[in-house]
């Protein structure tokens, strides 16, 4: 095991936060290297543990953990589940988008919230599958949609947004009428 590996575990183990942070900052020159432990992290019986593999593999950044945080977004526990989401959003991570638009109907909300982030961070590729579940989804996936949409302002999502605008929940609305003023639109009657 290298030094890095060993520095992380130990920081994890004494409690430290700040130190574990610095660790799992460092794993990052480790590359794939670092993921066969961390992938034994990411499945311990510790949430704690789990929750600074997710940290580390955000960090590490390659394709390989991008994969394992994808994994991770399926966590039983909702801070696993934020921390991967939060990661693949600061890797902008495009082949996250199916697994982040199924936590926008995660029972945290700190979750939902966190992959609807995640989903704007990653921008343009995420546009067609947040119009699909602004259209169809349940009303906590709608809000996330719209509101990753309002970060995003594609133009290609007007037409969705102003249908939005007649939608039953509130917060959906809300997020579509945001959208649509930050993107120039708001006020003005469009005709689909």
């Amino acid at each position: 095991m290298s030094d890095a590996l060993q520095l992380f575990l130990d920081a994890i183990a004494a409690g430290d936060d700040t130190r574990s942070e610095e660790a799992a900052l460092a794993l990052a020159h480790l590359g794939d290297a670092a993921l066969p432990r961390l992938r034994e992290l990411l499945t311990d019986a510790d949430p704690d543990r789990c929750w600074w593999a997710a940290r580390a593999l955000a960090a590490v950044g390659t394709p390989a953990a991008q994969e394992l945080l994808i994994t991770a977004l399926a966590d039983s526990d909702p801070d696993v589940r934020a921390c991967a989401a939060q990661g693949l959003g600061e890797l902008q991570a495009a082949e996250a988008i199916e697994g982040l638009v199924r936590c926008l109907s995660d029972p945290s909300t700190l979750v939902s919230r966190i992959a609807a982030d995640s989903l704007s961070r990653i921008g343009a590729p995420a546009v067609p599958a947040l119009i699909a579940v602004l259209q169809e989804g349940e009303v906590l996936v709608r809000a996330g949609a719209a509101r990753a949409l309002s970060i995003i302002q594609p133009e290609d999502a007007i037409v969705p947004l102003c249908a939005a605008l007649d939608d039953p929940s509130a917060i959906v609305t809300y997020y579509a009428e945001e959208a649509l003023e930050q993107m120039g639109v708001g006020g003005v009657l469009v005709q689909p």
